[in-house]
């Protein structure tokens, strides 16, 4: 078939597959009568919001007086569930390997243009028809921003199964790079080796953030069964709340390197959790944030290490790649080690740091989120401010990492 017509199939059933599992759980709730006030239309428009919200679409919540309070209230719920964003973003994913296996070099861009186009009127047309009185969407945003997940599951895709840009967009670097000056090759190579040791600062700072997330949830796990038993949302309303809580963990992994880095995160207006302060207001009953911190914490200022041995890391990694070219040149010009070296390493703390900070100011911004009314409306780290931890913790890492790494990579002397 056409190459745009098969892009229109392909990321058709991933928007038909993606709304089938956020449809499914909503139908087994209201089949079990968990929404007695809700006809079957209205559970479908409420699929319909649910799906636009996992791609990232805010909705605009209306409440008449009387309903919240004597005023009537008005918000934007734009706290989206990062979780299940990886599920369009997956099948789109394997939609852009099966367009790629099907394009010839340079082909790409007509598959992208049917795969995104009905992507778009998919997603206008699920605001059109899940708008209510309520519930106000855009039709704009409910066009161009589901095309984030899916436009980056598909080129990713595509990239991966192609295995070069050449074979998609037909334009090759290679002989651009090769035409340049020594000195910018080694420039290149130095900033693009930064660039990924700033990425292994944040990933490692991130993975390490999940294991202090799961150790908190073990030791709470009581409570967060006792919150459960309170809400007695039976079987099929705690497999859901669960699903939900589970498509939340990428954006309380996010919030757990505010906590770990100093910089905290909100729960809602005058809240504020971290190492060094902690004040709560009341919170919703999501089982989960009975792992919050809470009471005296004597030892949370180890947290703070968190950053700096994801820093470390990317450090050791930076020295394993060899990709050092401006100690290699400050060293030419400036007969002094004692001098070259700390200045070198600095200045890579400061780069690596920069880019882990960037990196996690980004992910504090997927992270937060609002529910729209009372309180709730800042949710999650402040992403300058968690930026700016991160960037400082990683580049003091990263300098100690570089720094000892040649110890670490000796190998052990042989007896005679």
């Amino acid at each position: 078939m056409p190459l745009w017509l098969q892009g229109t199939f392909e990321l058709g059933q991933a928007a038909l597959l993606s709304a089938l599992l956020v449809l499914l759980p909503l139908a087994g709730v209201w089949l079990t009568h968990g929404f007695t006030d809700l006809d079957f239309p209205s559970v479908a428009r409420l699929g319909g919001q649910a799906w636009l919200l996992i791609h990232g679409v805010p909705l605009s919540l209306s409440f008449p007086a009387g309903e919240l309070g004597s005023d009537p209230a008005s918000g934007l719920l734009s706290f989206f569930p990062l979780g299940l964003t990886l599920v369009p973003f997956f099948l789109s994913w394997r939609a852009g390997r099966r367009l790629a296996r099907a394009c010839y070099t340079d082909q790409l861009w007509q598959a992208l243009l049917g795969a995104l186009g009905t992507y778009a009127l998919l997603g206008a047309a699920a605001a059109y028809f899940s708008s209510t009185d309520g519930v106000r969407i855009s039709l704009t945003a409910g066009a161009l921003v589901p095309l984030i997940a899916a436009g980056a599951g598909v080129i990713v895709g595509a990239r991966i199964e192609a295995g070069s840009w050449v074979r998609l967009i037909g334009m090759d670097l290679t002989d651009w790079i090769a035409r340049t000056s020594q000195h910018s090759r080694w420039a290149g190579s130095y900033l693009w080796a930064a660039l990924r040791a700033g990425a292994v600062g944040i990933l490692a700072a991130l993975g390490l953030s999940a294991v202090l997330l799961v150790a908190a949830l073990a030791m709470n796990w009581a409570s967060i069964a006792s919150v459960y038993e309170r809400l007695d949302a039976g079987v099929v309303g705690g497999v859901v709340l669960t699903v939900v809580e589970l498509g939340l963990m990428p954006n309380f992994v996010v919030w757990t390197l505010g906590w770990a880095s100093g910089a905290g995160f909100s729960l809602g207006t005058g809240s504020m959790i971290s190492p060094l302060e902690t004040t709560v207001g009341p919170l919703p009953a999501l089982p989960v944030l009975a792992a919050l911190p809470v009471g005296s914490m004597e030892y949370g200022c180890v947290a703070l290490l968190i950053p700096v041995l994801a820093g470390i890391l990317a450090g050791w990694w930076f020295l394993r790649e060899g990709e050092n070219h401006f100690d290699e040149w400050l060293s030419i010009k400036i007969r002094a080690r004692w001098f070259t070296a700390p200045v070198s390493t600095l200045a890579l703390g400061l780069i690596v740091g920069l880019v882990s900070g960037l990196l996690a100011a980004g992910a504090a911004w997927l992270a937060l989120g609002s529910l729209g009314i009372g309180r709730f409306v800042g949710l999650g780290p402040d992403p300058l401010c968690l930026g700016l931890w991160v960037a400082a913790e990683v580049a003091v890492g990263v300098v100690i990492g570089y720094a000892v790494g040649p110890w670490l990579e000796r190998e052990p002397k042989l007896d005679a």
